[in-house]
């Protein structure tokens, strides 16, 4: 305590001279915003997207195009890391395990996120260890066949199989995939007796159906519509309640004799539960802006994907939507992994 003078009244008053401590403590308030804006803009280190299929399918295709605009956007590198097997189980385990930073994404399908509950023992829970990011698209199946094959609609396919019970196979991309999903629908419906033969992917699927190895197949409009243009394969219909505005000829399997008959694709990003809300946000705000650019829409719009660009809560409402309408059709069908 010191005094100073107060010359015009003729006296002195107290002046507290600050400790040590109390040095100490505003030095220290003094310190706390700077060590908050030290802290790091997001992103400010390559981020993973982890893509549970095989190189060449129509999700890595979404998947790099994606990552290109954000890579462009962000300034930090988008990296696609392709993790395929057990039906995107084995990338969709390498997803949950990592830090919920947002430096993790996955994008995946109807067919893991929403299949693969009811046919397998998952070391995770869909609902409980992932956070919903943004529905990206959604598109029919379409139904093909090698032109080899002497059908040319849907009922005369039906009465080829019909006609030889047992013979005909049908391919996919796996077990309780869309293919599979959608062909399954197809057998039981049209009470046909067909054999399915799963593949690790999409890519090899779809190599031996343009090699007439299998005799139809259920594949994404995608990675399918190009190799039906270049005549390599023929479209017997969609599987879709509408018709597809890029296929705008071929008709749905319900209008072709199954009425009631709906399947159909979709795909989105996800990243770990616990991933904080901001940046979900921020990640769900660019991929929406990317959505609306000109050239990503004309590229998938162009193969006949319908963008959807929901907000994650949206997402996770169709997701626990889907998992609970497919796991009674997985029963009805009696799907069960081969």
């Amino acid at each position: 305590m010191g005094a100073t003078c107060d010359h015009g009244r003729g006296h002195c008053l107290p002046v507290h001279r600050p400790g040590v401590p109390a040095l100490l403590l505003a030095a220290a308030a003094l310190l706390v915003p700077a060590a908050g804006f030290a802290q790091p803009a997001f992103p400010s280190k390559p981020i993973r997207l982890i893509c549970p299929f095989t190189p060449g399918g129509p999700t890595d295709q979404t998947a790099r195009l994606l990552a290109q605009k954000v890579t462009e956007a962000w300034g930090q590198q988008v990296v696609v890391e392709n993790r395929g097997g057990a039906n995107g189980n084995i990338g969709m385990e390498l997803a949950v395990k990592s830090p919920p930073d947002g430096y993790t994404w996955v994008i995946s399908t109807v067919g893991t996120i929403a299949v693969n509950p009811s046919l397998y023992k998952l070391p995770f829970d869909m609902l409980k260890d992932f956070a919903p990011v943004i529905h990206l698209t959604s598109s029919p199946a379409v139904l093909v066949v090698n032109p080899s094959l002497p059908v040319k609609s849907v009922k005369e396919l039906i009465a080829l199989a019909r006609k030889r019970p047992g013979e005909l196979t049908f391919g996919s991309s796996g077990s309780g995939g869309l293919g599979h999903i959608s062909g399954e629908m197809f057998k039981q419906m049209a009470g046909i007796d067909t054999v399915h033969v799963p593949y690790k992917s999409s890519a090899p699927a779809l190599s031996d159906m343009i090699g007439g190895q299998i005799s139809f197949l259920f594949e994404n409009t995608i990675s399918a519509t190009p190799h039906i243009r270049s005549g390599r394969l023929r479209a017997l219909a969609v599987s879709t309640a509408t018709r597809s505005p890029v296929l705008p000829g071929v008709p749905t399997v319900a209008e072709s004799g199954l009425p009631g008959y709906a399947n159909n694709s979709w795909n989105g990003i996800l990243v770990p539960a616990g991933t904080p809300r901001e940046l979900i946000g921020r990640i769900n705000a660019e991929l929406v802006r990317i959505l609306k650019e000109p050239d990503v829409r004309e590229r998938l719009t162009g193969v006949g994907a319908e963008i959807a660009g929901s907000t994650p809560e949206e997402f996770g409402a169709m997701i626990r939507s889907e998992i609970e309408k497919l796991a009674k059709v997985v029963r009805a069908a009696k799907v069960r992994i081969d």
